[in-house]
């Protein structure tokens, strides 16, 4: 059984999509705002979150969420279907549907991210480095010594460790990091990646961790 929160200002949809899951076998804790976010934010295995909501919209409210807890997985739901904000919900969420939708799917999805984030690894390794996902300590293997970071380079390192294997663009490292739009030519993300890069890089001129995807973005593999 999974402690769900489910943020839905609609009564309707709601309701029965508390009584869906809740039927299901899950603790589900429903609000129609993030107002009580605060209450809930370290009790939860996973987040349900409508984008449009009287006061903090679903985006800022999964963005906290992130921020306090990375680990726990978070379903986007929204009327709307534009390219642009599927783009920005996924910078941070790990799923996203569009409604109206069948409670079937919707169950299907939280039990997919369920099992997803429990077979989550501890430690990983990814090249030289070894790094404890929950902590975030990054260590050398061949020294055994801590790599350590500023905040906002343990910020763009986790959401990478968070998006392993994929292509991330700039707008949304910058937007995911830094909760903001990417301007084109800003180059706050780029500094970010070179410091990066000279910390956990064995040859910073020729990276093999944080990979440039030219035109693109960059991506890290495990």
């Amino acid at each position: 059984m999974a402690h769900i929160l489910y943020i839905e200002d609609e009564q309707e949809i709601g309701q029965w999509g508390t009584e869906d899951l809740t039927g299901r076998g899950h603790q589900v804790t429903w609000l129609t705002s993030g107002n009580e976010l605060e209450k809930y934010i370290n009790d939860i295995d996973l987040a349900i979150l409508d984008i449009m909501l009287p006061g903090l919209d679903g985006f800022s409210i999964g963005k906290r969420i992130k921020k306090a807890n990375p680990d726990t997985p978070i379903v986007m739901l929204s009327a709307r279907s534009a390219v642009e904000d599927k783009i920005e919900g996924l910078s941070f969420a790990d799923d996203y549907v569009t409604k109206p939708f069948h409670p079937d799917e919707l169950a299907a999805r939280v039990e997919a991210l369920l099992r997803r984030f429990q077979k989550k690894e501890d430690t990983i390794e990814i090249g030289y480095l070894q790094i404890d996902t929950k902590s975030l300590v990054i260590t050398n293997k061949h020294t055994a010594e801590e790599i350590l970071l500023t905040g906002k380079q343990y910020q763009l390192f986790q959401y990478f460790i968070r998006h392993l294997n994929q292509i991330l663009t700039k707008e949304q490292l910058y937007e995911g990091v830094w909760g903001e739009r990417f301007m084109e030519g800003d180059k706050t993300l780029m500094v970010h990646i070179r410091y990066l890069r000279e910390k956990i890089e064995a040859n910073p001129a020729k990276p093999t961790i944080i990979e440039t995807i030219r035109g693109i973005g960059y991506r890290v593999k495990k």
